[in-house]
Order: structure tokens, then C-alpha cells, then sequence
């Protein structure tokens, strides 16, 4: 768990999901907190490998339909909290089949769970704000994109933050996230181009973190946020 101090009441809970703590998503989310940082939260980065949580549903967290004050597990519970303190919550990662890794996908089943996030005439996480950060490998001019964009709304945003009461929620698609860029034919094959590397390499570099940080300060301007 890292917190860092910020004159400001608001807190911002940045998750990020990835195995790998050198990858450009955990990369991303790190510069995601200095963002928000710098726009006056406390921000609270949950990395989800590096402090282990286990993404599988277990008996202590599956939902009870009878009982929405079921206690669930205390690492669940740990989460809830941590989730419930914040004001945003930002999740950064890797797009994996137009969807989430199994690890964010985890978290949410058992720490977004019934009682909690839903299943309350009054949600508990009414008026919260949330943004996804999605790196997708497929470069920008590739037709899939805009598609793999309006999913991740869809299911995102309306299927999980508006159910759960969030007052707005937003997915910034992050594209050309890969040193080999890729793009899929008219025929629907995959067309794997060669690595970037170099200056060219860094001139995509610079040209990500850009965009990563134009999301960030897209969705903080939705909400009257000075960036």
C-alpha cells in the first residue's frame, strides 16, 4: 500500500493491474498518481500483484442474495475500505481481449461486491468518480479501436461504475502501447509490424505519456478539477 500526503481532503485511489512492476501500464500508473498529486489529492496506489491480491472468488466472498450485510473476508473488506475512502478512482491496464485482466476483473467481482458496491437502495459509492486507462496494443489508426472504445464504455462504465452509483465514469483508450505496432486486416488477421526502437522509440514514449496525461486531465476538467 502507498499513500502519498497532499494538503487536500480529496483522495484518489489509483489501481493498477499488472504482474510486472517495469511495464508501461505500472509505469503509467505511477505517473497517473504524480498527476493527480499535483492536482491536490492524497492518492492511495493499490498495486493489486505487488501486495498479492488473489483474484479468485472464494466462499467467504461469494455474494449472498439473502443477506447484503454479509461480512465478507478481511482482505476483501481491507479493499472495501480503501475503495470507500476515495473520491476517484483511476484503474490502469493492460486491455486484454477488449475486456480487463483477470486480475482487475478479480478485484471487482470480490471487493466490488454485494451489499457494498450494490444491492442498496442508497449506494454506497453514490457520487464517486471513476476513469479506466486501458493500454491497448493496436495502433491508433486501426478501425478496431474505436470499437474496442465504445465496449469498454459499455461495459465499464455503464455495466460496473453507474450501476454502483459513481456520478461519472470514463475510458481513456491508450493505443501504440507495444514496441511492435499492430493492427488487424480487412481479413481480421492480426499484422505485426517491427519493433520500434531508438529515438523513434522514445519519440512514442513521450508521445504515450502525453496522451496518458491528456486523459487524466480531461477527466479531472469533466469534473471542475484544476488540472
Amino acid at each position: 500500500m502507498t499513500h502519498r500526503s497532499s494538503s487536500n481532503d480529496r483522495t484518489a485511489l489509483v489501481v493498477v493491474a499488472h504482474h510486472r512492476a517495469d511495464s508501461l501500464t505500472a509505469h503509467t500508473a505511477r505517473r497517473t498518481a504524480d498527476r493527480l498529486e499535483a492536482a491536490g489529492y492524497r492518492v492511495d496506489l493499490l498495486d493489486l500483484h505487488a501486495e498479492g491480491f488473489d483474484p479468485r472468488m472464494t466462499t467467504a466472498d461469494q455474494p449472498d442474495w439473502g443477506d447484503r450485510e454479509k461480512a465478507y473476508s478481511d482482505e476483501a473488506r481491507a479493499h472495501m475500505r480503501r475503495v470507500l475512502d476515495a473520491d476517484v478512482v483511476v484503474a490502469v491496464f493492460p486491455v486484454y481481449w477488449q475486456s480487463v485482466p483477470a486480475l482487475l476483473k478479480g478485484w471487482i467481482d470480490r471487493v466490488w461486491n454485494y451489499g457494498f458496491a450494490y444491492g442498496r437502495s442508497k449506494p454506497r459509492l453514490a457520487g464517486k468518480r471513476m476513469l479506466w486507462l486501458g493500454l491497448a496494443g493496436a495502433t491508433a489508426d486501426d478501425p478496431i479501436t474505436e470499437e474496442m472504445h465504445a465496449l469498454l464504455e459499455t461495459s465499464l462504465s455503464e455495466g460496473i461504475a453507474s450501476y454502483c452509483g459513481f456520478s461519472h465514469s470514463a475510458v481513456g483508450l491508450l493505443t501504440d502501447a507495444e514496441e511492435r505496432p499492430q493492427r488487424v486486416d480487412a481479413e481480421g488477421g492480426l499484422l505485426v509490424g517491427d519493433a520500434v526502437a531508438g529515438a523513434e522509440r522514445e519519440a512514442q514514449y513521450a508521445d504515450f505519456d502525453r496522451r496518458a496525461r491528456e486523459a487524466v486531465e480531461k477527466f479531472l476538467a469533466a469534473e471542475g478539477v484544476a488540472a
